[in-house]
């Protein structure tokens, strides 16, 4: 009876850990987990038909099978980010300390698309990082650093690479700002994020299509999300990060980021800018919209705050006065 027991606990249903989600891709998610004291690749799925699972997230788990599992909880989170519309949201990533926007010198970006990306971190408690790439195409150079002057004047720092042209240069800038950290790059299709990852993390190719093929997702699709964990070489003084590796996360490009989720509270502390200004208008429950004698429209009329900038503080609060979810 007991040599019974003793081969029922070995049975895969009965073995429980814990592990790191690396890759999404709909409700099948790729975890790094660690069973009974081994680091084992899962191909895992939560109970029901749960979605809430987002890459980054450590999680508890159950063994199904020799290579399969089941998520049975979420450890508490750190931070998450994540966009929505009208209808749902979409989990982007968890426990990420960092953001880096990635936009480039070429193709064109969308300032709608950095300045939702901010406030997404400034209401999610990540640090907000702007990376200009392709730097070496100098006809567009200057231009484009005069339109990121605005978010640098709010105080997100802009680092000038090309991934291409100078990747030494590239390593070095990006490699002291990862290490010991979990970022998140994000960034709309064309401005590089691919030959940065391929840049920073050895073998990324093959990662993709491990993860592809784990995920059933096709090998030349890489429309996921993923996690790449990392040792980096760089010095630092802050001792707390010694142990700790690099976690460094590739989203897909997209187009737009819906913010419908975040209230009209956290909306105006998202916006830096507004800081100043907050608690001094006229009216307690004023919205910063038309009312009179409002301090952050009379900053507005001042140019201390980017007319820009606040007309999408004004859309961002109807879109979020619209959500059906």
């Amino acid at each position: 009876m007991a040599e019974h027991n003793r081969q029922d606990a070995k049975q895969p249903g009965n073995q429980a850990g814990s592990g790191l989600v690396i890759a999404a891709h709909g409700r099948h998610y790729l975890v790094q987990g660690t069973i009974e004291g081994k680091s084992l690749k899962l191909q895992c799925v939560t109970r029901g038909k749960k979605s809430d699972v987002a890459v980054g997230d450590r999680v508890q788990l159950k063994l199904t099978s020799p290579n399969q599992g089941v998520i049975e909880a979420i450890d508490e989170r750190r931070s998450l980010l994540y966009r929505s519309d009208q209808y749902k949201s979409k989990l982007l990533a968890a426990n990420v300390t960092q953001l880096f926007i990635v936009v480039a010198t070429e193709p064109g970006f969308a300032d709608d698309l950095i300045s939702r990306a901010l406030v997404a971190a400034e209401a999610a408690g990540v640090t907000a990082h702007i990376v200009l790439n392709k730097t070496d195409i100098v006809e567009a150079l200057e231009k484009t650093r005069q339109r990121l002057q605005m978010y640098a004047a709010l105080g997100y720092p802009v680092h000038e690479v090309s991934a291409r042209a100078f990747p030494e240069q590239t390593c070095a800038t990006l490699a002291p700002l990862l290490a010991g950290q979990s970022t998140i790059l994000i960034g709309q299709s064309g401005m590089g994020k691919s030959s940065l990852i391929n840049l920073i993390v050895p073998d990324a190719d093959i990662a993709v299509r491990e993860i592809s093929a784990a995920l059933d997702t096709g090998k030349h699709t890489t429309t996921f999300t993923r996690l790449y964990e990392i040792e980096i070489d760089a010095d630092s003084t802050d001792t707390s990060l010694d142990g700790h590796p690099a976690n460094i996360i590739d989203s897909p490009g997209f187009q737009e980021f819906g913010l419908y989720q975040l209230s009209e509270g956290m909306l105006e502390r998202a916006f830096v800018e507004f800081s100043p200004y907050l608690g001094k208008c006229k009216f307690y429950n004023c919205h910063h919209l038309i009312e009179p004698s409002c301090a952050v429209l009379e900053a507005v009329k001042e140019n201390k705050i980017a007319p820009m900038r606040h007309q999408l503080y004004v859309q961002l609060l109807h879109e979020s006065s619209q959500k059906l979810y």
